[in-house]
């Protein structure tokens, strides 16, 4: 039986690259497998090298081709009239293959996803559990926060010690 997939999608690549942890990003949930999308990929244009050095000398995570088809292409279509291609197609795959979005992107996913009974983890759900299974200690991920918030990234502004996680992995 196949691994279930946590499907990345910018915003989390983004967030974990721009604080200096996209290399622990994978590690969080060993238990998983990490893709990113092509649709996704495409959109990393500034993060391309750092992806390919992840997927292809540390192996812990995978870019996978986006061709839908049938059902998930009219999926896919629907979702791209209210939201960015990237969002929709993490949103249409995992809906198709019972897998977890990785995203922050709230406003376009939330709904979607409980409509769906997808699961979702945010980028602080993943900070949240890579202080719980200590793979980074806690005032790093403080500083990280900290970080991406002064540098204009829209994320609460909280420590991680008060953060509730949106989803118990």
């Amino acid at each position: 039986m196949a691994k279930t997939k946590i499907v990345l999608d910018a915003d989390v690549l983004i967030h974990f690259s721009e604080s200096g942890y996209l290399t622990v990003l994978p590690l969080i949930f060993k238990e998983y497998d990490h893709i990113v999308l092509s649709k996704v990929y495409d959109e990393c244009k500034t993060l391309k090298v750092k992806i390919d050095n992840i997927c292809y000398h540390l192996k812990t995570m995978a870019v996978i081709p986006f061709s839908p088809s049938g059902e998930m292409l009219r999926e896919y279509a629907l979702l791209t009239e209210k939201f960015g291609s990237g969002e929709s197609a993490c949103m249409a795959y995992c809906k198709f293959n019972h897998d977890v979005v990785g995203s922050s992107n709230l406003r376009d996913i939330k709904d979607y996803c409980t409509a769906n009974n997808i699961t979702y983890l945010t980028t602080l759900d993943f900070f949240y559990y890579a202080w719980q299974r200590g793979v980074m200690i806690e005032s790093d991920i403080d500083d990280a926060i900290c970080k991406l918030i002064t540098e204009g990234h829209r994320l609460p502004n909280i420590k991680i010690g008060q953060y509730s996680p949106n989803v118990n992995l």
